[in-house]
């Protein structure tokens, strides 16, 4: 799969001046599939996303218009009993309409980064603030981003995630497999385990033999990734939490490239450049799109396969 490198000469200075990714990390970023930068977010800032989820997750925030607050597998299923109510939550997702969480979505210094690798026109495709708790599985199969997504190309699109608080191998840092972007998107499965949240899919055929690294963060470093590099984490051998911000960003020149629009109902906002504020549509021709989603999903081909067997 080749790269596409973006000529900053003729964009907005100021992204490439302002901006904390360095071009050592940006040649890193198009090698690898991933770059780090840290410490990019204060401890302030950090600190309120916390707080917010504290505050989400015990009442005393009430929830956004169609944000989605997630409990574990173990604990839905009665598999575990939570001690308190934060140890239930795996993740909150869809936070655009919370002001204190979207603040990450508009950060300029985010926005400095995502604009150097893929232009500066951008819209926002996915949120979430992930939450690790102790005494689940909570462990997530390498994947590839992409797979969830309508949009093409996908050296167009980029993933933020941002520590905050400490990362390690012990509560369940980031993995990623490096280069692995340069090779296209898989097949996913849902992987043989006995504890699985929605949605967590894995890519096919990778296994736990797949060489990797582990990204171990401090508070407010942040990971950028391609939406094709496998990533995923493993458990959190802790009794602490881990957890993390993370938005998905894609320029305004992608394109609706599935061929089914139904499996798809965000809005999406963007976020840099013309029209900022204001929804995205883009470009949907149903029916046209050179992508069959159902070719990738693992619960999506059996029912494609049902569908055959019933004509």
């Amino acid at each position: 799969m080749s790269t596409v490198r973006e000529d900053t000469s003729a964009r907005d200075t100021r992204a490439v001046s302002q901006s904390r990714l360095t071009d050592a990390m940006i040649e890193h970023y198009w090698e690898y599939g991933y770059a780090l930068v840290p410490g990019l977010f204060d401890r302030a800032r950090i600190q309120g996303y916390l707080e917010r989820f504290c505050g989400l997750v015990d009442g005393t925030i009430p929830p956004a218009d169609n944000m989605l607050i997630m409990r574990d597998v173990m604990v839905a299923k009665g598999a575990v009993h939570a001690r308190n109510r934060a140890e239930e939550i795996a993740k909150i997702q869809d936070f655009e309409s919370d002001e204190v969480l979207w603040s990450y979505v508009t950060d300029q210094r985010l926005l400095d980064c995502v604009d150097r690798l893929i232009g500066r026109d951008l819209f926002t495709l996915h949120t979430m603030l992930i939450n690790k708790p102790p005494n689940v599985d909570g462990r997530h199969p390498l994947h590839q981003d992409l797979l969830y997504f309508p949009f093409r190309p996908a050296d167009k699109i980029v993933a933020g995630w941002t520590a905050l608080e400490r990362i390690t191998q012990q509560n369940g840092c980031l993995t990623v497999v490096p280069g692995s972007h340069k090779n296209g998107l898989l097949k996913h499965e849902n992987p043989e385990w006995e504890h699985l949240n929605a949605a967590y899919f894995g890519a096919e055929g990778v296994g736990a033999e797949t060489e990797r690294v582990y990204v171990e963060m401090e508070p407010g470093d942040t990971i950028l990734f391609h939406p094709i590099t496998l990533h995923g984490s493993g458990r959190n051998k802790t009794q602490g939490f881990r957890r993390a911000i993370s938005a998905h960003f894609a320029s305004t020149e992608c394109q609706w490239e599935w061929n089914l629009q139904r499996f798809d109902q965000r809005k999406y906002k963007i976020v840099r450049g013309e029209g900022a504020g204001t929804h995205w549509n883009g470009s949907r021709k149903d029916g046209q799109g050179s992508v069959d989603p159902l070719a990738y999903f693992p619960r999506l081909d059996k029912l494609k396969r049902a569908r055959r067997g019933r004509s």
